[in-house]
């Protein structure tokens, strides 16, 4: 029985509901036809010139993507425009474009669970619940299941995730012992003080900015793990390729090429 894009699309959907998204997402079929065959579908943090022409050199059918390629929306596809010259390599070679972004990051196998399993943590629960239900929502607070120092959940950090130029940051004490982590992969500097209500010793998220993290730390906040964006969401790729595995007898790839936009350190 042959595996169309519709199908790839529904288990996305069973697993990484839409409902899920905020309201200012855009996420879903970018580009392709639901009814093309698929049998190899390549995953990646973001779609882009790189990780396009590495869909069409290991001949995917499919390429799935944690953030959308028009979040804020466009008036052209011409080829004059960079996201437009994608979608039209994309469309010439057959390969379609999904993107699954907020409804992942709230869902129960999404990217802030992906990122906690990486360190071991126990007794996950969301950061920031969903009114509606409490079990799901953005973020996550658990414990370690041995203490350890900042600087040490630093290092263990680097060592997991794909290197970038910027690093790991830390803020606060990096000696301090830490039981309790709250993460929000992405952009997280909005649930500072969620993190500090949930009783963390330490906050991991990305794209911390100057005064947020000031503010947070002069006050006697948590101690702060400082991401790259891509960094902190790429532990979703690998959830969102077993969620497909385990329904779809399909080939998948996982992108390693890292998109994000800081190359050089001096």
């Amino acid at each position: 029985m042959s595996i169309t894009v519709a199908d790839v699309i529904a288990v996305m959907e069973s697993v990484f509901e839409p409902r899920l998204a905020e309201e200012w997402d855009r996420i879903g079929l970018v580009a392709g036809d639901p009814h093309t065959r698929v049998s190899r579908i390549g995953f990646a943090v973001d779609p882009c010139q790189a990780t396009v022409a590495e869909a069409v050199a290991r001949q995917a059918d499919m390429l799935i993507t944690h953030h959308p390629l028009f979040l804020r929306g466009t008036s052209t596809v011409a080829t004059t425009t960079a996201k437009g010259s994608w979608v039209h390599t994309l469309i010439k070679n057959d390969i379609a474009l999904y993107a699954a972004h907020t409804n992942a990051d709230a869902a129960p196998t999404g990217s802030a669970v992906a990122l906690g399993k990486l360190l071991q943590l126990e007794n996950m629960r969301p950061l920031a619940p969903n009114p509606n239900q409490p079990e799901l929502g953005i973020g996550r607070v658990g414990e370690l299941p041995l203490t350890m120092s900042v600087r040490e959940l630093a290092q263990r950090l680097h060592g997991l995730l794909p290197h970038t130029q910027p690093g790991v940051l830390v803020g606060g004490d990096p000696e301090k012992i830490v039981r309790t982590v709250a993460l929000s992969p992405g952009s997280g500097d909005s649930f500072l003080a969620a993190a500090n209500e949930a009783g963390a010793d330490v906050y991991i998220c990305a794209d911390l900015r100057h005064h947020p993290a000031t503010d947070h730390l002069w006050s006697g906040g948590c101690a702060l793990i400082g991401l790259t964006h891509f960094a902190s969401e790429w532990p979703v790729l690998p959830a969102m390729a077993q969620a497909i595995t385990d329904s779809l007898d399909v080939d998948t790839y996982i992108s390693t090429i890292v998109t994000d936009p800081w190359t050089l350190r001096i």
